[in-house]
């Protein structure tokens, strides 16, 4: 029997956030909007005119990641560039009032231009960008500055985000050094990159290309899951990271793990606004989950949601906890209809769930009147597996099994109060008076019922056992039945 206790639900790492630092190195730029109106064409030229009103600043690529973190309820560690500039000192500006979520240890190279995005916008519309920067690796002696930060920023974070744009603060001496300090000390790395060549973020712990990147390095265009796949498979074997998240833009995240099936992620958003700063976004959720102590898949899950907000906003945008969390929360209740599913529907779950490895349990019940000696069930059964699937008898199946006045609840009722329940994965109704057929056609590897039957008594037990698998038996919680609630009911005074 497994030990393992009941993995920790999305909200249980939501909540931890506020303790860990993410450590972001890379190309920090000022994003700037001119906000307006358009109510004609030039008479100089076929363009339209904006009735420039007012403007903001916000900062970008590597500092939107940070702020992003903040905002999440994680804390930032900001390290980047900047020129001894107007923009510059805007940037200052703006992160003087950031808030105590993201600290900043900002590089200043003289002579060289602060990176500056210029977006002049008409309502939701973007009519033009400016760009004004350098993309020329820094000088040797700011180069030397920026690490001299990194390394005395890396023992209090846990876990570095490497945010490259191509402006030239992640270069050659930086990038391969960064990598280097960070592995040495043990903090895993995430790549957000922007070069062809996957061999220069070689030994990060996992890459975050998009589509286009991925295609530019791999010659792979991920149109397709077998495709995205196939790319982020080069993409390993090129950088020899752990793992390959590709963003995917609409067609969501492929996740690709050496000896394992890849993982699809469908997107999760529901309107698009804009899609600026949404991969910052994603990174930023991304490495505070992992941060958190959430494996790859939960973590890749949860970016994928945030990156979903994010798009719905206008413009560079940060994502609130309070935002995830309700989003979350949502998708939680949408999942719990989710769960309740026929035995064909259950069979192709389980099909995948194999294929990432993961151990399947089954057990069994009518779960009339839920009480604690349940859950007591239910989460010591999913102790012993990584997925929970819940047969459930049908009304007739109960009437049958226990009179004509039982069940209290229908099986609807029944269904939708198991499939809220945290432990369980998937909840199959069943028509007969044992779940033997389905036990046969799920070959459950692990099989759970209660202490008060013996192994030869469990139904399906057999089977189970014929094929490698294994019975559980769970200690009931005393005093707590369905049977004795009921009595208990009944012969309490009318009032």
């Amino acid at each position: 029997m497994s030990s393992q206790a009941p993995s920790p639900s999305d909200a249980d790492f939501l909540a931890r956030f506020g303790a860990h630092a993410v450590l972001v190195l890379g190309d920090l730029m000022l994003d700037r909007y001119v906000l307006g109106e358009v109510r004609r064409i030039s008479p100089e030229a076929p363009i339209p005119v904006l009735r420039a009103g007012r403007s903001r600043a916000v900062l970008g690529g590597a500092g939107n990641v940070a702020q992003n973190v903040a905002a999440l309820g994680g804390r930032a560690i900001l390290l980047g560039v900047i020129g001894d500039d107007e923009a510059g000192e805007a940037i200052g500006r703006v992160l003087a009032e950031a808030g105590p979520g993201v600290r900043a240890s900002i590089a200043c190279a003289a002579g060289r231009p602060t990176t500056v995005k210029t977006r002049f916008m008409s309502g939701p519309h973007q009519l033009l960008r400016v760009d004004q920067e350098t993309t020329e690796a820094i000088a040797a002696s700011v180069c030397d500055d920026l690490l001299a930060r990194f390394a005395a920023a890396l023992p209090e974070a846990e876990i570095v985000v490497l945010s490259d744009y191509a402006k030239g603060a992640l270069c050659d001496a930086v990038l391969g050094r960064a990598i280097a300090l960070a592995r040495a000390a043990g903090k895993p790395v995430i790549a957000d990159p922007k070069r062809p060549d996957l061999a220069a973020y070689r030994r990060a712990s996992v890459l975050t290309p998009n589509e286009a990147e991925i295609a530019a390095a791999t010659g792979i265009a991920p149109d397709d899951d077998a495709a995205a796949e196939a790319a982020g498979r080069a993409a390993l074997a090129a950088s020899a990271a752990a793992a390959v998240l590709v963003k995917r833009s609409a067609r969501g995240l492929t996740l690709v793990r050496p000896d394992m099936p890849a993982l699809h992620i469908p997107t999760t958003a529901r309107e698009v606004a804009d899609v600026s700063g949404a991969g910052d976004t994603l990174i930023a959720a991304f490495a505070v989950m992992l941060a958190a102590g959430a494996d790859l898949p939960q973590s890749a899950a949860i970016a994928n949601t945030a990156a979903g907000i994010s798009v719905g906003k206008q413009g560079t945008a940060t994502v609130a906890h309070a935002e995830l969390a309700a989003s979350l929360h949502q998708r939680d209740l949408l999942a719990t209809d989710e769960k309740v599913m026929p035995l064909d529907a259950a069979i192709a779950r389980i099909v995948a769930w194999r294929r990432e490895g993961l151990r399947v349990g089954f057990t069994n019940g009518v779960f009339d009147l839920i009480h604690p000696g349940h859950v007591r069930l239910l989460t010591r059964a999913r102790a012993t597996c990584d997925r929970l699937v819940v047969g459930l008898n049908t009304d007739a199946s109960v009437r049958r099994l226990k009179g004509p006045t039982r069940p209290v609840q229908t099986e609807t009722a029944r269904a939708t109060v198991m499939a809220s329940m945290r432990p369980v994965d998937a909840v199959i109704l069943f028509a007969e008076d044992t779940p033997e057929r389905l036990i046969a056609a799920i070959r459950p590897d692990v099989l759970i019922k209660g202490a008060d039957y013996r192994v030869e008594q469990v139904v399906g037990a057999e089977i189970v056992q014929a094929h490698g698998g294994q019975v559980v038996l769970i200690d009931l919680q005393e005093g707590h039945s369905t049977s004795n609630t009921i009595r208990r009911i009944s012969a309490a005074p009318a009032s």
